[in-house]
């Protein structure tokens, strides 16, 4: 649906990568319907791909993403998420 394909990856303690799974994200983007529009242009394709308008700015996505799955409780301590634009 979007022209912007993003990888989004968790990085666990020992730095090995995981995509995250599509329930995450989609999870992170039905709270953002509501919450901030500048992410209504997002769509959960598969684990780890998030389909997105080119408004959607990156450097907002990876902090306000990561924030929301610690708040979720998906991100332990030590892991981080990255996002790579495909």
């Amino acid at each position: 649906m979007f022209f912007r394909k993003l990888q989004i990856e968790r990085i666990d303690a020992e730095g090995r990568t995981h995509l995250c799974p599509i329930k995450w994200i989609d999870n992170f983007a039905m709270r953002n319907f509501t919450n901030d529009a500048v992410f209504d242009d997002t769509l959960p394709a598969a684990d780890g791909l998030l389909e997105a308008g080119f408004r959607v700015p990156l450097d907002r996505l990876q902090p306000s993403m990561e924030n929301w799955f610690r708040r979720k409780g998906y991100l332990k301590p030590g892991e981080t998420l990255r996002i790579t634009e495909l």
